[in-house]
């Protein structure tokens, strides 16, 4: 028997739960739950598309290194240079602005439109189109 599944949530551990919460809702987030005290207060942010969520910790303080194993988390995007310029006046620090990538991949040849930011807990965010050439 096979299983089957789709993507649920990323979950990141914030230095400032408040701001991070205020820059994934600037940039089209939604609530969905939240719980816990005020030693440890978690939210679930719902994705625009509503396809997955983003659980935020309050307790991530400066025990994490911004660079770890992961290198970016890509959210599919029909808007790059709109996102990319919502996120830039929520806070994001830019890293790359929108371009246009031919892949020479196989089998299928990709064209990818892009743009890098870092969030407000130097979380890599890419805004990604892909489309089939």
């Amino acid at each position: 028997m096979s299983s089957r599944f789709g993507f649920h949530h990323i979950a990141l551990k914030c230095k400032d739960f408040e701001k991070s919460i205020a820059f994934y809702k600037a940039i089209g987030f939604t609530e969905y739950a939240r719980w816990g005290s005020s030693e440890q207060e978690i939210i679930l942010l719902k994705l625009p598309s509503g396809e997955g969520m983003f659980e935020l910790f309050s307790d991530g303080g400066d025990m994490f290194p911004e660079e770890g194993k992961y290198v970016h988390i890509a959210l599919a995007s029909t808007d790059v240079v709109g996102d990319y310029e919502r996120a830039l006046c929520a806070g994001a620090t830019p890293l790359t602005p929108p371009k246009t990538v031919p892949v020479d991949s196989c089998p299928v040849r990709l064209s990818l439109h892009l743009a890098f930011v870092k969030g407000p807990d130097g979380e890599q965010l890419e805004f990604i189109q892909s489309t089939e050439e």
